[in-house]
């Protein structure tokens, strides 16, 4: 059973049905609930935010940025639009399922990490900020992708 079969507590009963389908029943989600799911949120559109934050950050490194950012806000992980998602629809939606937690929690972690660059970055610790640019905000923005593509998996996209 891999890691995510264990996160969305999928079993091995329906490991001979393929991933989407196999997904999408152990989410216990009908098509009509999935649709509506998917009509709330664009989840390859947050991927794609939220890989963009590396090069905004790798831009305010280089000093390249005419972007002003503020670790204040930076940190809050419900401005953003899959954030915003996470805390309204989506939570009312999933938040019964234990990898939805996961996903909320990894996404905070991800900004926590984010303002961490920019308030090392304001700071002046730029190799600092270079480390956690390349560690912590790696890891938890790859996590948090992880979680979305398989969430669209779930929800029976491709």
């Amino acid at each position: 059973m891999g890691f995510f079969s264990r996160l969305f507590n999928w079993n091995d009963s329906t490991s001979a049905l393929p991933p989407a389908t196999q997904a999408a029943s152990e989410l216990a989600l009908d098509a009509k609930a999935a649709a509506a799911v998917l009509a709330e949120i664009d989840v390859d559109k947050a991927i794609a935010a939220h890989e963009n934050w590396k090069t905004r950050l790798q831009d305010q490194l280089s000093g390249t940025s005419t972007e002003q950012l503020d670790p204040a806000v930076v940190c809050l992980d419900d401005r953003c639009e899959l954030g915003k998602w996470l805390h309204g629809p989506g939570g009312q939606r999933l938040g019964k399922y234990p990898a939805f937690s996961v996903l909320v929690a990894r996404h905070q972690y991800f900004h926590v990490q984010a303002a961490a660059v920019v308030t090392q970055n304001l700071a002046g610790d730029l190799p600092g900020a270079d480390r956690t640019l390349k560690g912590p905000f790696r890891y938890a923005s790859n996590q948090v992708v992880l979680l979305l593509k398989e969430l669209k998996r779930g929800l029976g996209q491709r």
